[in-house]
């Protein structure tokens, strides 16, 4: 897949396959609606790395079906959408942590929000919860950028000059490995009224929390058959956001490639990765590992 968190597992997959399990690994540029097409038609490829099962309408049937197998939650904890503050924010007033601390106090987080470009699926939901919480009673504008790297740079710059911020992000990503940040409490999550969130149109607006996004690696029921040891390493591979974060974040600051990044894990990560494998594996990688 084509963004940086993908990369980076399947290149640290596709090393461990080839120096410690004796593959030979082929790397198929592509995306997640034409890949989950591609096993259904084909059944191939292999292996699917990393996908985010929510934006995949296809997966469950091909899951049913048993086309395809899930092996893992490659990010451990899942895909995150939240509302934030800073850190340091957090530390200063921890009444902030929560969607009433915020309404009681407005000007401690500048009296706006950030939230997502405007035709993004999170901009309407942030737009519907802001009105949900009556952030225009407040006193808290509903601030809709332009871009994601617009949204990314207001996290810069409040870092920079310690200022409030107060919005919308995701993880894993750069640059929530740069900048920490604390999620805001907007109470539970509510599938229903998510769904309503979602919409242009919803009647009734509702704040709850976004859902997890289910991030997996799955292998197609052809390849378990026939490479049951590879198949359980595939099943061992998985990453915490704050991992995950971390090596976008020193990509970045390094203008490094997903290669490069994974080669930073597999050099500064041993004791991760080394637990992934079968002890053939392991002894064959054993000079990485003193």
């Amino acid at each position: 897949m084509d963004w940086g968190s993908a990369i980076i597992v399947t290149q640290v997959s596709k090393f461990l396959l080839e120096q410690g399990y004796g593959c030979t690994v082929t790397v198929v540029p592509s995306a997640t609606t034409p890949a989950l097409a591609s096993v259904a038609e084909t059944g191939e490829p292999d292996i699917l790395t990393e996908l985010w099962t929510n934006g995949a309408p296809a997966y469950p049937g091909l899951i049913e079906s048993g086309a395809i197998i899930e092996r893992a939650k490659v990010l451990s904890d899942g895909g995150v959408e939240a509302w934030w503050i800073p850190t340091y924010l957090a530390e200063k007033h921890p009444e902030l942590t929560t969607m009433e601390g915020i309404l009681a106090n407005p000007e401690l987080v500048g009296g706006r929000f950030h939230n997502c470009p405007v035709g993004w699926t999170c901009q309407r939901v942030s737009t519907n919860m802001a009105k949900a919480a009556g952030f225009a009673d407040a006193g808290i504008e509903d601030f809709i950028h332009g871009s994601g790297e617009t949204l990314a740079a207001s996290i810069a710059s409040a870092y920079d000059s310690k200022e409030p911020w107060f919005g919308y992000y995701w993880a894993p990503t750069s640059i929530l490995g740069r900048y920490p940040m604390v999620q805001v409490d907007v109470g539970p999550h509510v599938a229903e009224a998510h769904e309503c969130n979602s919409q242009e149109e919803c009647a009734e607006p509702v704040l709850g929390a976004f859902p997890a996004s289910d991030v997996t690696t799955v292998v197609t029921n052809t390849f378990a058959d026939s490479h049951p040891e590879e198949t359980a390493l595939m099943e061992n591979v998985q990453f915490t956001n704050d991992v995950m974060n971390g090596l976008l974040a020193w990509q970045e600051e390094n203008n490094a490639s997903g290669e490069e990044a994974a080669v930073y894990f597999l050099t500064n990560f041993q004791d991760t990765w080394s637990e992934w494998l079968n002890d053939d594996a392991r002894a064959k990688l054993s000079a990485l590992l003193k």
